[in-house]
């Protein structure tokens, strides 16, 4: 058996986009088969009302070529779906991707063939297509927790999930609208909904800390600066913790006096974004005196903009939920949502929805909301839903979803041992950071892998199990020194402990974007010391398909 193509790469979002590219510019053949009918990944799913990245957006993209910089304008501050969808076509476009991406195509099943080494992979059409190479590049946040009620089905109004949203406008104008979930996606859609819906119930289970966005158009003379200054911001973005262009605080708790602690947090409230967190102190995530400061601030800002007492107080994260141990959302006036008269906080934390009725939602002890529509934003089966809802079986036929039972283990979140030829881009452990600057050093990365490979006759690459078990303990050292495992309690999908029975385990790197991006390189300037290498006889070049 001999492959068709040197490269299978599941995806065409900004991974997918980035792996293809940089394939071909290694003289790969390529393929991406993509379950959607466009480009996008993520973004091209999650099209609901106030979708926006909370990561600025001149970090937000590619910076691999500076003429894609040059010739693309952000509208905003943190732009919006439709911007970034708009920013993947036109990346596709650019660089004439699409004639080697599949679109509407599932894959059903990807299996390694010892004999031959190469990925057998079969789509829901049946289709097969035979690579020495796979990369999975199917998102961390791709697979949506579906709604687990029993009686959804005897809704007799319109239901819809936000991560699934219709390309047709969805029109709340006068309807009882019932909202579950206030993670990210919920924050963004609940002050869209408020604005039009006769009554709006929130349905939250635990209140998180939502940081205000300070969203605002770029003029002009702004996107000149930013395109300007390129070299100087993706200097900063490779030495920021998160990969995002900011400068550390270069101070801690200790440092200051308790005044001018406030003030500094004053600052970075009205600053926006993540850099409440990344611009102020640097001990915000390991100090836990710290961190319990930085959130009070939050909480006390929940209570001066929700007037009413009793749903600000439903509002503030407990004392035992640290700052950051589930992802902070961006706001763009979430908490000034709840000042409307037609939004009702329901707090389902110890009295949960228990079932869905034909007329609306029923919680445990028998209450009942009724609703015209109902929208769930209920999270997803992050960092290994997307793999292990596929069955992907590597040496032996063990499955990842088999390999992963006891919670995600790779090697620099790139590949996983007993899976030959495999790679990930944003795979589980990752850095906790800007996902399109991790992107790149991974795709990067893979494509020396696969021409190391290549060059030196070999046509199989493979992490040994050692490397793995030590990146995975270096991953759960980390987190161990930060306050976030207090976030397994409060079901964050830091650890997957936001879906019933799913195996909890570390599935991010939090030692620090420039320590991660460090790692890598050494990884691949001493030659892949940490991976097995081995060639078959007879071994043929791929023969490229249509389209390559």
């Amino acid at each position: 058996m001999y492959p068709d193509l040197d490269v299978v790469v599941i995806g065409a979002g900004f991974s997918g986009l980035r792996m293809l590219y940089e394939a071909r510019s290694r003289g790969l053949t390529a393929r991406v088969l993509e379950a959607a009918s466009d480009v996008g990944g993520t973004w091209y799913f999650n099209r609901y009302p106030g979708a926006r990245t909370d990561s600025e957006s001149w970090a937000y993209c590619f910076g691999f070529d500076k003429r894609l910089q040059e010739d693309w304008d952000w509208p905003e501050r943190y732009p919006s779906q439709p911007q970034v969808l708009s920013y993947l076509r036109h990346v596709a476009d650019r660089f004439d991707l699409r004639r080697d991406i599949q679109f509407d195509t599932r894959v059903r099943s990807a299996v390694f063939d010892e004999e031959h080494d190469v990925w057998v992979v079969t789509t829901e059409r049946g289709e097969r297509l035979v690579s020495r190479h796979l990369v999975s590049a199917s998102g961390l946040l791709s697979v949506p927790y579906e709604p687990p009620f029993p009686r959804l089905s005897s809704f007799r109004g319109e239901w819809y999930m936000t991560a699934r949203w219709p390309h047709e406008p969805v029109d709340f104008a006068g309807k009882r609208v019932a909202v579950i979930g206030t993670g990210a996606s919920g924050v963004q859609l609940i002050p869209i909904v408020a604005a039009t819906a006769a009554r709006l119930t929130v349905f939250q289970r635990t209140a998180n800390y939502i940081l205000p966005a300070r969203n605002y158009v770029l003029h002009d003379a702004q996107r000149q600066a930013i395109k300007a200054n390129y070299d100087a911001i993706w200097e900063q973005v490779r030495r920021q913790a998160m990969g995002m262009p900011m400068n550390p605080a270069n101070r801690v708790l200790g440092d200051v006096s308790p005044e001018e602690h406030q003030r500094i947090l004053e600052a970075g409230w009205e600053e926006g974004g993540f850099r409440y967190f990344l611009e102020t102190f640097d001990d915000i995530f390991v100090n836990p005196e710290s961190n319990a400061l930085a959130a009070e601030f939050v909480r006390n800002k929940i209570r001066t903009i929700v007037r009413d007492p009793a749903t600000a107080e439903l509002l503030c994260p407990k004392p035992d939920h640290p700052l950051g141990a589930k992802r902070p959302p961006l706001g763009h006036f979430y908490y000034e949502t709840f000042n409307r008269d037609n939004v009702e906080l329901v707090d389902v934390s110890g009295n949960a929805v228990d079932d869905i009725t034909p007329t609306g939602v029923r919680l445990a002890d028998g209450t009942e909301y009724e609703a015209d529509v109902i929208v769930f934003a209920m999270g997803f089966d992050a960092m290994t839903g997307s793999l292990t809802s596929v069955d992907v079986r590597g040496r032996g036929g063990v499955t990842i979803a088999e390999k992963w039972r006891g919670g995600p283990r790779t090697h620099l979140a790139l590949t996983v041992d007993e899976f030959p030829n495999f790679f990930m881009i944003a795979g589980p452990q990752i850095p906790f950071a800007n996902a399109p600057v991790m992107i790149e050093p991974a795709a990067e990365w893979i494509g020396e892998a696969i021409s190391y490979t290549r060059e030196h006759g070999h046509t199989r690459i493979e992490p040994t199990a050692q490397a793995v078990t030590a990146y995975n303990e270096q991953c759960e050292t980390f987190f161990n020194a930060t306050v976030f495992p207090a976030g397994e309690k409060i079901r964050s999908w830091f650890v997957g402990a936001n879906i019933p029975g799913k195996p909890h385990g570390v599935a991010l790197y939090f030692g620090g974007y420039p320590n991660y991006i460090r790692e890598v390189r050494q990884e691949a300037e001493e030659g892949f010391t940490h991976y097995r290498f081995s060639a078959v006889r007879d071994a043929r070049p791929s023969v490229g398909v249509a389209g390559s």
